[in-house]
């Protein structure tokens, strides 16, 4: 959703109706996860997806639908073999899809949801998609704010303190609630899309590589900085606009800087100087991914010296050394891709090898 939030915005903000279809659940190989969103804008124009080809010339023809008569629509798209050449899905999975039209009538909150997602505050999201309440009524639920309804004020509650509780960052699925909110299986059903903040990716080290990794570090959704202690390299001309470049020691910048379960921390200054103290901080705080660049003569000597920080065992398997997964990568780019291809395999559960050497599910649930 968040990639396609420009083209909504502009549209909401001159009355344009628009399509906008959300998958709210998917089954066994489904190639988008809840929360991938695809829109049909006044003049028929598509941005996004929610299958990656599949069904999106139905999902199309919907929400053209949906804008003519002014109610939402529940589909659920599935692959049979008796009928593969219709709408479905040849990966073998199911995705159910909402689909509703949007106008400032229908939901005057719109705008501000999206400037809040853009402004990378954290925003709920909650849509009825099924029960007896109005399909495709929303609420969204800031810090500080609530606006929306979806039908009574006991389901309002009810959803806006679950939306306020999500334990996760950017937390999405389905809720079932009776008619005063509670919780009931055959009941009102809510889709609950959260967003958080964009996650966050730390280069150090203002090199060539560098550059490569930012650049598919912001293809990938991250919020990325740059930072170096070299003042000569580390200039934001050599790096992607949208990254933030920090002349400071790494390790200085690394301990007033904020991390969590979704950050990323690349280092590919392969000094020792810079790397260890660096590496020293970075290993004791959470991070989703930890990776350093260098040969294995060079990670084989970071490591004694790792050791002789303090660092036991256990906290240095954390540490992706040498960087990156096998590619047989050369030049920056090359490297990049390496980089990204191992953080996705880290984030998604990915076994990193060749898909032709691997049976089952392409896209299974985890």
């Amino acid at each position: 959703m968040r990639e396609i939030l420009p083209a909504l915005g502009r549209w909401y903000a001159e009355g344009a109706p628009f399509g906008l279809a959300t998958v709210v659940a998917v089954s066994r190989s489904a190639p988008r996860d809840p929360g991938a969103a695809m829109a049909v804008g006044p003049g028929g124009e598509v941005v996004g997806s929610v299958s990656g080809g599949c069904v999106e010339a139905a999902v199309y023809e919907l929400a053209r639908e949906v804008v003519a008569t002014g109610e939402a629509r529940l589909e659920t798209f599935g692959y049979g073999d008796e009928d593969a050449f219709a709408a479905g899905l040849t990966c073998g999975g199911e995705i159910t899809v909402l689909v509703r039209p949007v106008t400032a009538a229908l939901d005057p909150s719109f705008g501000a949801v999206a400037g809040s997602v853009a402004a990378g505050c954290p925003v709920t999201v909650a849509t009825v998609t099924d029960g007896p309440a109005p399909r495709g009524a929303t609420l969204a639920v800031r810090a500080d704010e609530v606006s929306g309804t979806l039908g009574t004020s006991g389901l309002d509650v009810a959803v806006t303190a679950d939306a306020r509780g999500e334990p996760a960052p950017g937390a999405t699925g389905l809720r079932r609630y009776g008619p005063r909110g509670e919780r009931c299986e055959d009941a009102v059903t809510v889709f609950l899309h959260s967003f958080a903040p964009p996650p966050r990716m730390l280069v150090f080290g203002a090199i060539d590589h560098a550059a490569a990794v930012a650049r598919i570090g912001a293809f990938l959704g991250y919020r990325v900085t740059v930072c170096d202690a070299r003042p000569v390299f580390a200039t934001p001309e050599r790096f992607p606009a949208d990254a933030e470049v920090v002349v400071e020691w790494p390790h200085r910048f690394l301990e007033r800087t904020d991390t969590d379960d979704r950050t990323v921390v690349c280092v590919l200054t392969h000094d020792p100087k810079f790397d260890v103290p660096l590496l020293v901080e970075a290993l004791r705080r959470p991070a989703a991914y930890i990776g350093a660049m260098g040969s294995r003569r060079t990670h084989d000597e970071r490591m004694e010296r790792l050791r002789e920080g303090g660092l036991d065992e256990a906290v240095l398997a954390r540490l992706r050394s040498p960087v990156g997964l096998d590619l047989g990568a050369r030049t920056p780019e090359e490297v990049a891709v390496s980089v990204a291809a191992e953080i996705v395999a880290l984030r998604r559960g990915g076994s990193g090898v060749p898909l032709t050497a691997t049976a089952g599910e392409i896209h299974p649930r985890r």
